[in-house]
């Protein structure tokens, strides 16, 4: 079966109830669906950043319930280690991508390394990594 690697876009689409990438998430069995590590790094900085930022304590305990929500969603789905073989495919994209953020690269680079498919609505970037297959959930 095919892995399927749920870049952060698609993982926020996700959380926001998305209809066609919910049906497709929950279509797909539990073991073909994974999503970086990187991608926890990007959420978590971000739940972080609004707890910093919240001026009221209305808005801090929203953003800590965030957080908790954002921790129970990654504890219930595989997530894919930046492993010294991603860190190897990642340092080569880093050469060949210099267009492309550093993030992106890693989250390429963790699915090359896990022979999975990058499923992302930015196929435009994503294209131009070799043998990095795309899909995109979101359209219908």
């Amino acid at each position: 079966m095919a892995l399927f690697v749920l870049d952060t876009d698609h993982i926020t689409l996700l959380q926001h109830g998305h209809p066609q990438i919910a049906e497709r998430f929950i279509a797909t069995p539990e073991s073909d669906v994974a999503a970086s590590i990187v991608t926890y790094e990007e959420q978590l900085r971000g739940r972080l950043a609004v707890i910093r930022q919240s001026k009221s304590p209305a808005r801090l305990a929203v953003a800590y319930l965030r957080l908790r929500e954002m921790q129970d969603f990654f504890c219930a789905i595989r997530l894919l280690d930046f492993d010294a073989k991603a860190v190897s495919i990642y340092e080569t994209l880093r050469q060949t991508h210099r267009g492309l953020g550093a993030m992106d690269l890693r989250i390429a680079a963790t699915t090359l390394a896990a022979g999975g498919i990058l499923v992302t609505r930015n196929t435009r970037d994503f294209a131009s990594i070799n043998d990095l297959s795309l899909e995109d959930w979101s359209a219908s």
